[in-house]
């Protein structure tokens, strides 16, 4: 033990125990300074926070929105196939006898009705040729009358017995030879006729006629490639396309309930054309490609079919009565499946879920809502449950929402 020394030194126990007490002490108050440190920074951090999900939740807007209406109302269904026009009738317009082309009467792309003088060929050797036959006929006929005469007078020779036999028998055959060529010279009469009136081409039905092949002055022949033009009849129309193997059932039930509709859309299947009917179903089924070949036809009386022109053709097979309809806009996928923003009584959004089926340009809904629910069309990707919204247009003219 150490005892103080003059000088007021204090022991070293008493300096080691007071050094540890000032150290202790030290310690608590670093640890509560830090602690105010951290909770103070986590007040600040957690405080604006607060403070703005308190204030958004007090100030934000209604979210603005088109809706629609979901209607019930009977729906067709359509079966869509892309096909081909082509005219009832196509004929070509080509020379029977050869000979120089006379003339030419059409006017390209003419309208022209059966029986209308298209071309002239030269008649003049077929008409000489059918007064040859005609001379030839009266010159045997001048011979048959004279020979008939001599067959009387053999004949009256004969019942009185001087005349033989054997000469009647061949006067009645000279007779008989000249009726046989009259009879021929009949038929050259009735093929000379049909040889010149080759020589006048008409038109064998009412069409319209193409482009001219051949030029008046020309020679042409009955075997010619070319032909002198194209005619073609395009009221009525016809269309040929194809639909899948499946619908080969609901086609043949359309068809057995009566006469089938049919719309005719131009390709990008956005215009209609031209309403008609189908006509029939091929009698195979195409192996290769699993598809069936349909005929459809239509009265294009204001020709907006034209020949050659493919076309997307929309067969009726049947009729959905009072479905729920809806813009397909409407439809929103998710997750969960197919939803749709409905507005309730109280303008809030709520999501529903729903099974629907697009036919043309609706969505038919079996299961989810029901008629009469205003449903958004547009504006959904701003929407959560419970929002509130804001009907900017009118639920009438909701329908261009389908193109967002």
């Amino acid at each position: 033990m150490t005892y103080l020394r003059s000088g007021g030194l204090l022991s070293e126990t008493t300096r080691i125990a007071m050094a540890s007490g000032w150290t202790r002490r030290g310690s608590v108050w670093i640890a509560a300074f830090v602690a105010l440190i951290a909770a103070v920074a986590v007040a600040v951090a957690v405080w604006p926070n607060a403070d703005s999900q308190t204030r958004m939740g007090r100030q934000m807007p209604p979210v603005p929105v088109t809706v629609a209406d979901a209607q019930q109302r009977d729906v067709p269904i359509f079966l869509a196939g892309l096909g081909t026009i082509q005219a009832s009738n196509t004929i070509a317009i080509r020379s029977q006898i050869d000979g120089t082309l006379q003339s030419v009467n059409f006017v390209e792309g003419q309208e022209v009705h059966k029986g209308d003088t298209l071309a002239v060929i030269d008649p003049r050797a077929l008409q000489a040729a059918l007064d040859q036959a005609v001379a030839k006929k009266a010159q045997d006929q001048a011979q048959l009358i004279a020979a008939q005469k001599d067959l009387e007078r053999f004949q009256a020779l004969a019942r009185k017995s001087f005349e033989t036999q054997q000469n009647l028998d061949q006067q009645q055959a000279k007779v008989d030879q000249l009726k046989a060529s009259i009879a021929a010279d009949q038929g050259a009469i009735e093929s000379a006729q049909t040889q010149l009136s080759y020589a006048t081409i008409t038109a064998p039905i009412d069409g319209r006629v193409g482009f001219r092949q051949v030029d008046a002055g020309n020679i042409i022949h009955a075997n010619d490639p070319n032909p002198l033009t194209v005619l073609t009849q395009i009221r009525p129309a016809v269309a040929t396309f194809t639909l899948p193997q499946k619908d080969l059932g609901d086609v043949r039930e359309a068809m057995l309930r009566g006469p089938a509709p049919v719309i005719a859309f131009d390709q990008d299947n956005v215009r209609e054309l031209a309403p008609g009917e189908l006509l029939l179903v091929d009698n195979q089924i195409d192996q290769t490609t699993s598809t069936i070949r349909l005929k459809a036809r239509f009265a294009n009386e204001d020709e907006k079919l034209w020949p050659g022109e493919f076309v997307r053709v929309r067969t009726e097979v049947g009729v959905r009565n009072g479905a729920v309809t809806i813009p397909p806009a409407a439809l929103q996928r998710g997750p969960q499946g197919i939803y749709v923003w409905v507005v309730t009584s109280d303008n809030a959004a709520d999501q529903r879920s729903v099974e629907a089926t697009l036919i043309d340009d609706v969505a038919v809904v079996t299961k989810g809502i029901s008629a009469g629910e205003h449903i958004v069309v547009n504006g959904q990707y701003r929407l959560q449950v419970g929002t509130k919204v804001d009907v900017t247009s009118d639920r009438a003219d909701s329908a261009r929402g389908k193109a967002s």
